[in-house]
Parts: structure tokens; sequence; C-alpha cells
């Protein structure tokens, strides 16, 4: 049985991959649909374009663009060779999905690479989420704005958590992130572009978060994290990836690449601390990564 080029288009379709070709320009000459899905950008958006045109803007873990150099695609096509690799995308909505992806240059009759091809998958908890999510809607603990953990539910946590320090000694640690300057996106853009901010920001802290930490939002641009089973570094190093993450996702608005920065206070929890006392610290420390210059983390 020969199969027409349609058939194969629909093969391709059907895989829970997403699946795009790029030419030697590095234009984007086919997407399939699971790369709609993933990424948020649909076949019109994309086809003809490139990836760093403010559309995937891959970023390493440390938050680097890898469109400056360190383009997987690149050396695909560059280098004539295949690799694996995780990093991550933006998402339409702006936020950053972590993904496990895998390069492949293509090669035509003579053997010279024409272009390449990735396939790639969400590393997110996105079943996890769903079922949190259901819970949260039952109990009423959720955010609508962001669908993160609401204010009630964050309490909740921290006092669990604390009960569970004291009792067992697992230690846990609390992030406190505020928007900078968030005022000025609602007085230029208006609140309804400044609610899509809030939206892509939650969402980054939701599809990069541990299936047993909670993300939530505290009130207005201020959120907090609540990590478990941390040790300093850690922590450090959770909030220094989210800090970055958030710094490097975008929002297209009237052709404006909408960017934003959060400032950050995080500490580990001690045995004497309650809910207030706890919240107070990371707040304070929090205002000391806005005094210092703000898109920062301060611990303590």
């Amino acid at each position: 049985m020969d199969l027409t080029p349609q058939a194969y288009r629909s093969i391709i379709d059907i895989l829970p991959e997403g699946i795009y070709v790029v030419d030697r320009r590095k234009s984007i000459v086919y997407w399939n649909e699971a790369a709609e899905r993933i990424s948020g950008f649909s076949k019109l958006e994309v086809l003809g374009r490139r990836c760093a045109a403010n559309l995937l803007c891959h970023l390493d873990a440390e938050g680097a663009s890898l469109c400056d150099g360190e383009c997987p695609v690149s050396h695909a096509i560059d280098l004539g060779h295949s690799s694996d690799s995780e990093f991550y995308l933006h998402h339409k909505n702006g936020h950053r999905v972590p993904i496990s992806a895998r390069m492949k240059p293509l090669h035509d009759e003579e053997g010279e690479v024409v272009g390449a091809v990735m396939a790639f998958s969400d590393l997110s908890s996105k079943a996890a989420d769903q079922e949190r999510l259901k819970e949260l809607e039952k109990l009423a603990l959720l955010d609508r704005l962001t669908q993160l953990a609401n204010r009630h539910y964050l309490e909740r946590e921290l006092d669990a958590r604390l009960e569970e320090l004291r009792r067992y000694g697992i230690p846990f640690g609390v992030m406190f992130m505020d928007l900078d300057n968030f005022k000025q996106v609602n007085d230029r853009f208006g609140h309804e572009v400044g609610d899509r901010v809030l939206q892509f920001v939650a969402g980054t802290f939701n599809v990069n978060s541990r299936p047993f930490d909670l993300y939530g939002r505290w009130g207005g641009e201020e959120f907090v994290g609540v990590a478990r089973n941390v040790s300093c570094s850690d922590l450090k190093q959770m909030g220094q990836r989210l800090r970055k993450l958030v710094e490097k996702s975008f929002l297209l608005q009237d052709e404006i690449k909408l960017q934003v920065t959060i400032s950050i206070g995080a500490t580990l929890a001690s045995e004497s601390d309650s809910i207030a006392s706890l919240i107070q610290r990371a707040d304070s420390l929090m205002y000391q990564s806005k005094a210092a210059g703000k898109n920062r983390l301060t611990f303590g």
C-alpha cells in the first residue's frame, strides 16, 4: 500500500509528541497538532516563520537564550548531528514550558542537509495538575484568574507544613514573590492585559513546579510558593530558576514584547514559626530584593 503525503501527515498529527520541521534557513515548514497543543501556537501563526522570531525562543535551565548560539536545531543543520536535550519553550500565553526534545537533520537524495526535524514532549505534570484543579474547585480554594491556589488554601497548606515540620522534622521553604512595576503595566496597557500578565506568570509557576509543592496567589500581584523537603541551596536554586523563567517570558501586545520581572524573598521555616511570622519574614526579604534593584532573590 502506497501512502499519500496527506496520509503521512495524518499519522504524524495523532502522535502525542510535538513535531516541527525547519528548512536550512530555520523557517518552520511543518507543524503538527501536538505542537499546537503544547505551545499554544497554531499552524497559521508559525508556518514560514523562524522559531526565534518571538515564537518558541528556547531557554536552557539557567535561563540563557538558546537562540544566541546554542540552538539545538541549528546544531542539527550546521553539524549534521542528532541530539537529545531538555529546555524551555515560550508558550503563546506567555509562560515557559519545560520540554524534552530530540533533533535530527534531514538530508536530500545527495546526502546534503536540507533542514531538521524536532520532536518534543511536555515535561510538566499536566494530568496531576488537572486533578489538583478539580479538587481545589470543589473546595472553592482556586483563584479564578490565575488557576492557582488562593490565599485561604495557601494558609491551610502552610499550617499543615508547619505541623509536619514540628512532628517529623520535614523541612520546607517559602518564597514570597511580587511583580515589579506592575502598576505601570496596568496604566499603560489596561487591566485586561494586566490580568493576562498575571496569568502567564502563574502559568510559569504552575508548569515548572514539583508535584508536591504548591504555588498560589496571595493577593493582587503577590504570589507565594511552598516548597517541601528542601535545603537552603535547593530553595535558592528553585527561586532563581523561576525568576529567570519569568524574566525571559513575554506577551506580544500590539507588536510590543511585554515582559515583566519578579522580586523574591525566600526563607526556610523553623519550628517556632507561625504562618504570620513566616510570611512576614519572606515578605520583608522580598522588599529587600525590591530595594536592591528588583528582579532578584533575597534569602534569609
